[in-house]
């Protein structure tokens, strides 16, 4: 081989150095390998192929959600980390290249001659590599692996965090529509109420009814006045924490948003298999290269047992003249090496692996929990999308006889057959049941949120897999 394809080759081999980071093996998913069978798993299209604003077709949403991902303190906080882990990154990565520096100099003087000193100009330029470490033994390497494993890990943390801000807007915004809707109720209930509290007022003074009647209609008008003030407390601190999620007021108008039972738009999930959700959640995907950087740690560790060469070197030129400075007679080189290996150092390097090592049992344990979560995420948000449909179909049903139980109440009261508390227990019911109704719709918005978030959703172009 020519000496020209040596030298090249024989630069590359130091650079590399070898590893001696252990081998990586993924850990075992300690989950079941399907999700557990419920009745419409199947339909619909992956979480990972629906961007939030396909998911969330509500006009009044999707601005939030817009200015959320825009404004939020929270993820401008995480994004500088990004770029703080990116920058760490290129630190370790550059330690791998010698660095070359340019370096200048005159020194002028000017003696007595009558005391015989010796005066002398000198003048040089040059370049120079500072000590460059020979990273045989791959210390350097895993270095730049573990920072690198960190970096990405970052990435993925902010596309976590991203991910939960969404649904912590979302699950807001549907609290407040909900709250909203459920005020509008218990202001009709109120109004219609108090018109039957009047009425009751009248018919006590005419003495057609006794005091009784006349409590249990002023016990209805309490008890919506009552839900009505709690319904306006939870519309107004949710309301609160919304601009706090979007980062405050937005100007101008905003689109209208759908009612809670028109929010049909949430498209149904298929959720694939398990490992399908360890490719796609971001904050396994972190766990992972958190444990790769751990992995890389033990190596750098292990490294530090055997010697540290490093290498220094100058050329340039050096004269006593400044117009001969860059003749070929003034060039110059230098070289040197060093060997550096702690001999006692009191258990420093042992104790540093032995913490490495339990450094990455950590993560190992990190990363199966990780796993365990988002299994048990999923699971919950299938069987809650299959059950709070099943609650819904049920209520809705509850809510059309309690309305025909108190219009048949009003009625018998009317013609005299039956006592006022017949009809007090009726609307009670009813306003209720309504409520429930409500609520119900509600928390089947918040799980489909829940369940989206958790199957990792979102088109997403962000850092590599792991082992990439």
């Amino acid at each position: 081989m020519p000496v020209k394809a040596i030298i090249p080759a024989g630069i590359a081999l130091l650079l590399a150095g070898c590893s001696m980071a252990p081998r990586y093996e993924q850990p075992v998913a300690p989950v079941a390998p399907e999700f557990p069978a419920v009745s419409d798993a199947t339909e619909g299209r992956l979480a990972t192929e629906i961007g939030w604003r396909e998911y969330f077709a509500d006009p009044r949403l999707q601005a939030y959600l817009a200015a959320a991902l825009e404004n939020n303190r929270d993820l401008a906080i995480s994004t500088a980390r990004i770029a703080q882990a990116r920058a760490q990154y290129r630190i370790a990565e550059s330690d791998r290249l010698p660095s070359v520096g340019a370096t200048g100099g005159a020194t002028l003087a000017d003696g007595n001659d009558s005391a015989r000193m010796l005066v002398s100009d000198s003048f040089d330029i040059g370049v120079a590599v500072p000590a460059f470490e020979l990273d045989f033994w791959g210390r350097v390497r895993n270095l730049s692996d573990a920072a690198r494993g960190r970096y990405l890990a970052t990435v993925e943390a902010e596309r976590a965090f991203r991910l939960s801000l969404i649904a912590d807007v979302a699950s807001t915004w549907y609290t407040i529509r909900s709250a909203e809707e459920r005020i509008e109720l218990a202001r009709r209930s109120v109004a219609t109420r108090r018109e039957g509290l009047r009425i009751a007022r009248l018919r006590l003074d005419s003495g057609v009814t006794s005091t009784i009647d006349h409590d249990q209609a002023e016990l209805l008008v309490t008890q919506a006045e009552t839900e009505l003030a709690d319904l306006e407390r939870i519309a107004g601190q949710a309301q609160n924490l919304l601009m706090v999620l979007i980062g405050g007021p937005l100007e101008g108008p905003l689109p209208e948003s759908l009612p809670l039972y028109q929010q049909t738009q949430m498209r149904s999930i298929n959720p694939g298999l398990p490992s399908t959700v360890l490719a796609s959640r971001p904050d396994i995907i972190a766990a992972e290269y958190n444990l790769r950087a751990a992995n890389a740690d033990i190596g750098a560790a292990r490294a530090a047992f055997f010697p540290n060469i490093s290498l220094t070197g100058n050329l340039g030129f050096l004269s006593t003249d400044l117009d001969d400075l860059l003749k070929s007679d003034a060039l110059q080189w230098s070289g040197g090496g060093f060997l550096n290996l702690p001999i006692f150092d009191f258990g420093r390097r042992s104790a540093n692996l032995r913490f490495t090592k339990a450094q990455r049992d950590e993560m190992v344990a990190t990363y199966q929990l990780a796993v365990q979560q988002a299994f048990r995420e999923v699971a919950d948000g299938l069987v809650g999308r299959q059950r709070y449909a099943e609650q819904i179909a049920a209520q809705t049903t509850a809510v059309e006889a309690q309305r025909r139980l108190a219009r048949a109440a009003r009625l018998r009261y009317d013609n005299g057959i039956s006592i006022y508390l017949e009809v007090l227990d009726a609307e009670r019911n009813l306003f209720a049941a309504e409520q429930q109704l409500l609520a119900l719709h509600a928390a089947d918005l918040q799980n489909s949120v829940s369940l989206y978030v958790a199957l990792g959703g979102g088109l997403n172009e962000t850092a590599p897999p792991p082992g990439s």
